[in-house]
């Protein structure tokens, strides 16, 4: 399946621009997936970037993001906290929330993992949550600087080295994973759990596993990654935890999805259309609980052809709506319709060569309807019909005067 992953800036809970990457599948998501990475870690490292892909391959679109002073996006890791990536993933998800779909997946890897369950209770839309190698508590980070906790509760501050880099950590931050309290969190999560873990994880032991499965309330599972490291460095082991999760995941998430959203993203009336994470000329159509694409073909510069185009909606729309007028009738009148089948085509031609246009001037848009209609038909009935085809309530607003306003919304 073709994937496109495309580079994403939200502002995170502090104001600072969060760099992030989308990455979504080809056709319409079937549900939306928001991913935290590890400790000190960033959204391209090697396990975040191929669970994502691996998702989005079954469909489902990620949102891995750089916490607050990493990676690419901007502030200071000193600054930074436990409680503040917690805020981090909840205005990822309310990016989500705003312009595509809240996620209804959150996956963490190791300290990400505990600031999903976590903020799992924070988003009302979140089905499930799985963990990769997650802490049963915040504070269990404190031992990758341990020799320099004295200094830092001496001094309020220190500089360690983490898988190389020099960061600089401060009481606050202490204080804070200390204060945590996940247990009670996993306690009253309410959503499905999956919890991945290795039994040779040198950072983070395989009895936060326990620890957290034992807490957790049904649903919830466990998959043991045998073999695995913590960064899940190996390439099988990364696709392993992708397609576990997959499959895991289907059980909780819409099935659908592409043809039908949840109550709170389904618009209360009308239509909505915004413009896809696939770039281009892409947008999303929202109609009720349906989720539709649009597009332009791939002959106008910068599409993608991923969906029928403006023209083609409109066309679909009254051939849809002569359909169903016909059978309607059909139906009450007792006429042995047996179906309809409509071709449509849209043009433009010049009003001089139009006999029954009020225009004489210019170019008239011209649809052309082409009806066939299957069953035991008298003529008599057959003619009816065609009359009957140009009483569709579709095909009275566009013949009649259209007015529409447009405005502005914050």
């Amino acid at each position: 399946m073709k994937i496109d992953s495309s580079k994403v800036i939200f502002q995170g809970a502090a104001g600072q621009s969060l760099a992030a990457r989308l990455d979504v599948p080809a056709g319409v998501p079937r549900a939306y997936a928001l991913f935290a990475h590890c400790f000190t870690c960033s959204k391209d490292i090697f396990a975040a970037t191929r669970i994502a892909q691996g998702l989005a391959e079954e469909g489902i679109a990620v949102l891995r993001f750089d916490f607050t002073g990493l990676g690419a996006s901007e502030g200071e890791f000193a600054n930074t906290n436990f409680s503040s990536n917690i805020e981090d993933l909840l205005a990822a998800a309310a990016f989500l929330r705003a312009e595509y779909q809240a996620p209804a997946l959150l996956v963490g890897h190791s300290l990400g993992g505990a600031a999903v369950l976590a903020a799992a209770g924070d988003i009302p839309e979140c089905k499930a949550v799985a963990t990769i190698g997650a802490p049963a508590d915040p504070a269990h980070v404190a031992h990758n600087f341990q020799p320099k906790i004295s200094e830092i509760q001496e001094q309020g501050e220190a500089e360690v080295t983490l898988a190389g880099r020099r960061f600089t950590i401060k009481k606050q931050f202490i204080e804070d994973i200390q204060g945590q309290r996940l247990r009670d969190r996993v306690k009253s999560l309410k959503r499905a759990l999956l919890v991945f873990h290795a039994p040779l994880d040198e950072t983070v032991g395989i009895d936060n596993a326990t620890e957290i499965f034992v807490a957790a309330k049904h649903p919830k599972s466990f998959v043991s990654l045998d073999k695995a490291d913590h960064l899940l460095s190996r390439h099988e082991d990364a696709v392993y935890v992708a397609k576990v999760l997959a499959a895991w995941g289907a059980r909780y998430l819409p099935e659908k999805a592409a043809e039908q959203l949840d109550g709170d993203d389904a618009p209360a009336k009308g239509v909505i259309v915004r413009s896809s994470p696939k770039g281009g000329f892409t947008q999303e159509v929202l109609a009720g609980r349906h989720r539709l694409l649009a597009d332009e073909p791939k002959t106008v510069a910068g599409a993608q052809d991923l969906g029928p185009s403006p023209y083609d909606y409109l066309l679909a729309a009254l051939g849809a709506c002569t359909s169903m007028t016909l059978k309607m009738y059909a139906d009450h009148k007792g006429v042995p319709l047996e179906g309809v089948s409509i071709a449509l085509s849209h043009g433009r031609v010049h009003a001089e060569d139009c006999d029954d246009c009020e225009r004489t001037e210019g170019r008239v848009d011209e649809i052309k309807r082409s009806i066939t209609l299957r069953g035991p038909l008298s003529g008599e009935q057959r003619a009816r019909l065609l009359e009957i085809a140009d009483r569709c309530p579709v095909h009275k607003t566009l013949e009649n005067e259209i007015k529409i306003r447009s405005s502005l919304e914050d």
